[in-house]
């Protein structure tokens, strides 16, 4: 049987019980010459035991201490734990565009498990409509799980399973746009995946997450869910692209290009920054803005062409001073086809990686460079460390982001096993993975 004091333990739990009171009551605590008066709130089972914790009319949370010398009585008895019904879309709303939110976990379908006070996925994709009903005057939305899974667990195999799933309701649902909901940490992996995987799209893809779960009053769910299904529905693109906050505050959104793409902070709402390349786009008071005109228009769904298997045999190798050449060889024996270098600054590595480099290029390995700088490109005809690599077979890779790199190279030997193909591919700017002529001004860090 579920509780009706979800949480509460000792002292606090005998306290409540004598009362009568469930959670969502209105109930007044007396203590001495103060009374309190509020809604009956649920806790994190591991906390204290010696509090209750109610909603003020202000809105604010306080504890009380329940010990011998307070009284508390039921003002007025509320429904408990009970989930508010679906939303209907209002009037006329048949007339409004589809739109398609795919769910795979994350902040942005999670909650807090009031067992631990953990953030853990739980919220099926129609939780989030509830928690968002102005998303019934955008569109007309239709959620579908996928996956219920934190971003960290997804894995190439799973991006494929994703690329085809988006595929089939694409061709079948004649969705306007299709929204996916995914965690933040690994977003830019899967976005990039979905870029190669989805070829000549008729409609946008855009991915969304939150870096706040739906729980706390500071979330970020409403505002980039909505943005997400306003972009869906008007962006003239046919991409796939990242939506969340472009700033700290709630005004606008920004539409980032899957390829050029980072998260760059581990906890602020603007985590996403589009790295030498500006947003494509942003969403500010239920309107889309194009802030370029390079992007593929919305096109015909039969020319969709989907290419989903990703090799895993490919890794992502950071160099740092000290770095031991042993690494490459362990590779190789592991059977890894494929080796993405993040060199320092131009794009270098040392000295002594470059006879297992030449190993690893005879065993028949792709082997590529990216830098480890934010900003700027691989130049390896500067130094001569870097025309050193290249003469050993390293393929340069220009501005292209590590993470879009590695992601590429797995799409890519999926796609063939023929090295000089793979190679080819790598150099082909296929997604807009190399920015084009220069780099605009960038903020050079999010504090």
């Amino acid at each position: 049987m579920k509780s009706e004091l979800p949480g509460y333990r000792g002292k606090a739990l005998k306290f409540l019980e004598k009362s009568g009171a469930k959670v969502g009551d209105k109930i007044k605590i007396t203590k001495g010459e103060n009374a309190f008066k509020g809604l009956l709130m649920p806790r994190i089972a591991l906390s204290d035991p010696n509090h209750v914790v109610i909603k003020l009319v202000s809105g604010y949370n306080i504890g009380i201490r329940a010990d011998a010398g307070a009284k508390v009585v039921v003002l007025e008895q509320g429904e408990g734990m009970k989930e508010p019904k679906l939303p209907q879309p209002p009037v006329g709303g048949e007339a409004l565009p589809f739109v398609l939110i795919i769910g795979t976990g994350g902040t942005i379908a999670s909650k807090v498990e009031y067992r631990t006070g953990a953030v853990f996925p739980s919220l099926s994709t129609e939780d989030l409509y509830r928690t968002v009903p102005e998303l019934s005057k955008i569109a007309r939305v239709k959620a579908s799980v996928l996956y219920n899974i934190f971003s960290e667990n997804i894995t190439p195999k799973r991006w494929g399973e994703l690329a085809e799933a988006v595929a089939a309701q694409v061709r079948e649902s004649r969705a306007k746009g299709i929204v996916i909901a995914h965690g933040t940490d690994t977003m830019a992996y899967t976005a990039a995946a979905l870029a190669f995987a989805l070829q000549n799209l008729p409609i946008p893809v855009i991915l969304v997450g939150s870096q706040r779960s739906p729980d706390r009053p500071s979330s970020d769910v409403a505002i980039n869910l909505m943005a997400a299904v306003t972009a869906a529905v008007k962006a003239p693109f046919a991409e796939v692209t990242i939506a969340m906050h472009s700033w700290i505050s709630d005004e606008t959104v920004s539409i980032h290009r899957a390829t050029k793409v980072r998260k760059c902070h581990t906890s602020r709402r603007d985590a996403f920054q589009s790295i030498n390349a500006t947003p494509i786009g942003e969403v500010r008071g239920g309107e889309v803005k194009m802030l370029t005109t390079d992007y593929k228009p919305r096109g015909d769904a039969g020319k969709l062409k989907v290419e989903s298997k990703f090799d895993d045999k490919v890794a992502l190798v950071k160099f740092y001073p000290g770095f031991s050449p042993t690494l490459i060889d362990r590779l190789v024996a592991d059977g890894y086809r494929g080796i993405v270098f993040e060199g320092t600054g131009l794009g270098h590595i040392s000295q002594s990686c470059f006879d297992a480099v030449e190993r690893a290029a005879a065993k028949g390995l792709v082997l590529a460079m990216t830098s480890q700088c934010i900003w700027g490109e691989v130049r390896m005809t500067v130094y001569d460390t870097g025309r050193d690599l290249l003469s050993r077979g390293v393929i340069p890779l220009g501005d292209m982001l590590p993470e879009t790199a590695v992601v590429k190279m797995m799409w890519a030997l999926g796609k063939t096993q023929r090295r000089n193909d793979v190679e080819e591919l790598m150099k082909a700017n296929l997604a807009g993975e190399y920015s084009a002529g220069r780099f605009p001004e960038q903020r050079r860090g999010v504090a």
